[in-house]
This record gives C-alpha cells, structure tokens and sequence, in this order.
C-alpha cells in the first residue's frame, strides 16, 4: 500500500532522482519510487518554483539524438521542435562540407600547375565560409592558418623578388645560347655585382623551368692504327698545367649534316685554362685535319717548342706526318690506352659541351655552310666569354689574363 505522508527527505531525494536521470519520465520515477506520477510532478514543480528555475531550464540533459518520451504533451512538442531543429542544423553542416569539399577538388586539381597551399584555400574562401568550418574539413590547424596569413606579405616579396631574378636567369641562359646551368648562371650574375645564392639559382631555375640541353649519343670516330710506333702516356690523366702553353691534348669529333653526311673537328686544347688555341674543320678525317689544328695552335701561341701534346690513338694521330710536324714545332706527344676514352676525358667534354649547346636538342646542324658558322661562332666565344667550371667559372682568355697581371704583381 503507498504510502501517504513522505518525509522532506523522501522527497527531496526523489526530486534530484528525477532532476538528475536523463532522459527521466515522471512516470518511470515514479514507478520506481513506488508513487504516483502526479505526485512526483507536483513535488518537482513545488522544488523548482522554489528555486526559481523555469521547467524548460530545468528539463533534465538529453543526449544529442537521444528521442524522450514525455506524457506533457507540449514538452513532447518541443521535444521534436528541438530534435527536428538539430537534424536540420546537421543536414546544413554536411551540406556546407560537401561544397567545401567539391570546390577543394577542383581547386588542388590540374596537374600542370604547382600545389596550392591549403591555406591559399582557406584563405580564398573565408568570405564565403567559416574559417573554423573551412580548417575543420580541409584538416588544418586554424593558428597554423594565422600564422602562415601573417607572412603573407614577406612570402608575396620573397616571390616577387623571384620573379625578378628568374628573369635575369633568363638573359644570362639566352645569352649563352641556353648552355649554361646554375653554377655558370650563378658566376655571370656575380660577376654583373648580383650577390646570390648558387642553390637560390638552382631553385628558381627549377621552378620556371630554366633548363639545358641534353647529350645526344655519340659517334666513334678514333679508329687505331696498328702500324704506328708506340707513344707513352705522359698524363696520366692530369689534364692540368701550372702555365699556359706547356701542355696540349686534342681530338677529333663529328658534327652531323641534314643529309646524313659529316663534318669532323678537329681541336686543340690548352691544359692550363682550358683555352681551345687551335682547330681545324674538313669533311674527311684525315691527318691534314689534325695537323691543320696544331698548325693554328702554333700560330696562336707564337710557337709550341718544349710544349707536351696528349691525344687518343686515332690514326691521324698516330701518322709519321703528324709525328714529323711535332718533331719540327718541339713537341713531344703522348697518348693514353687504347679504347680508354677516360685517358683524354678533357677533350671528350669539350666536345660533349659543344654539340649540348650548339645543337640544343637538334639532329643536326643542317647545312655544311651553317654548321661551320655554328662551330665557329661558339669556339670563339668560348675563349672570350663562356665560363668554365676548371677557371673558377672565368673564361679561358679572363683566365689567363689575370694569371699574367699577377706574375707581373709578383716580379715588380
């Protein structure tokens, strides 16, 4: 039999029962307490008009989603209100990522463009979106964003002052005919009183795809002559000299014709600065073409008597007229191994360098009139302006002549 008369602790306590129980009916309180649903209502109105709390405010918590039953039926009313209410502010929350996420896909889309920062992203759409929205689906940290808008202005600088360099990359690049990589670049802009990082260079170069010239495959043209006399090898593979004119190396190297044929060069080389002082162009390889070389040379230099000259074992080379023309200048020759193309690796780069950026990538050089022009307009301005990497990035010629002003320092 229910009782009749409850103690204030009874009820007390079984108004923070129900207070404190989610999701809390007064019929399910009071079915377990043992009273009357009325009852209990009447005790928790009675507690909350005391405290001065609205029955709204005093509704007990709900979890997100969690559906409650209720037997008043305008609670049960707001109830829904309040759920269809939620359901409604997540619908516009998935809707608001889906559009995020669909414009993110075609902003980080198209691959011939850099990869936009998801700042960027951010960035551009915060006055369409919410930041605190936009760093949430795009899974960034919102201070991280801050800080990375901060240093907008010094990193629009930093670009911008790229963009000028990168230009001045260019110049240099088509000035030499697009042969030169960053340390030359680096060297020439230096040079022109540019004070700048050979990495920064190498970057921009990267980034605006500045680039050179690859090697095409290479023709053999050193064929051995088995008759000829032995010639030792006096370098060794030392391919430098403490002063210009005591040590020479040459070769012989195709220059390819629209219509299949050749032209060979034949060139000399001196070890000192890497200065081309002789050379020689025919449409034949014989001896003539690297005696002819050697000729200039000596006319370069004013004579090459006590002077050591270093080739491979072509034929030419190895010929009694090419011996007998050394013998009549004072030159002693010297040959490294046969089939050993690293014993004169100085004069295969030379030439390796000189059809990368003459041909740049074509067949050939067309015509035997244009190939001879080509040639000789990039031998010649390789003595005078190309820098090379052996020189401290300084031209043969500049080379040589502050090696002379400093003797001259030194004797005075």
């Amino acid at each position: 039999m229910a009782m009749k008369d409850y103690s204030d602790e009874f009820k007390a306590d079984a108004v923070a029962l129900y207070e404190s129980t989610p999701g809390a009916t007064y019929k399910s309180i009071a079915t377990d307490l043992g009273i009357n649903r009325a009852t209990l209502r009447e005790w928790v109105l009675r507690d909350r008009e005391r405290r001065g709390v609205s029955a709204a405010a005093a509704q007990p918590a709900v979890p997100p989603g969690a559906a409650v039953a209720s037997d008043d039926p305008d609670q049960r009313i707001r109830q829904l209100e309040a759920r269809v209410a939620e359901l409604e502010a997540s619908e516009r929350k998935l809707a608001t990522e889906r559009d995020i996420l669909r414009k993110a896909a075609k902003y980080f889309a198209g691959g011939d463009e850099l990869v936009r920062s998801r700042f960027q992203f951010v960035d551009d759409h915060r006055d369409t979106y919410e930041v605190k929205r936009l760093c949430q689906v795009l899974d960034v940290n919102r201070s991280s964003y801050y800080k990375w808008l901060a240093g907008r202005r010094a990193r629009t600088l930093r670009q911008r002052e790229d963009r000028l360099l990168a230009e001045r990359i260019r110049n240099v690049h088509r000035e030499s005919a697009g042969a030169y990589g960053s340390p030359r670049v680096t060297a020439e802009l230096r040079d022109k009183g540019l004070r700048v990082n050979e990495k920064r260079v190498a970057r921009i170069m990267r980034t605006f795809s500045i680039t050179g010239i690859r090697l095409r495959r290479r023709v053999r043209t050193t064929i051995p002559d088995p008759a000829f006399a032995p010639v030792p090898d006096l370098f060794q593979r030392d391919f430098t000299a403490p002063e210009p004119g005591l040590k020479y190396m040459g070769d012989i190297t195709y220059l390819a014709l629209e219509d299949g044929e050749f032209l060979y060069l034949a060139t000399v080389l001196d070890c000192f600065s890497r200065k081309v002082v002789g050379w020689s162009i025919a449409d034949h390889m014989r001896t003539s073409l690297v005696t002819d070389a050697l000729q200039m040379a000596a006319a370069t230099r004013g004579g090459l008597d006590g002077a050591v000259f270093h080739s491979d074992h072509g034929a030419q080379y190895g010929s009694r007229a090419f011996a007998d023309l050394c013998d009549r200048l004072g030159v002693t020759r010297s040959m490294g191994a046969v089939g050993t193309s690293a014993d004169n690796a100085a004069c295969e780069s030379f030439h390796a360098s000189l059809k990368r950026e003459t041909l740049q990538g074509a067949r050939d050089y067309g015509d035997a009139g244009t190939c001879r022009r080509t040639a000789f307009a990039w031998l010649t301005r390789y003595n005078t302006r190309r820098r090379h990497s052996a020189n401290g990035h300084l031209s043969p010629n500049e080379y040589e002549r502050r090696h002379h002003a400093a003797k001259l320092t030194l004797a005075a």
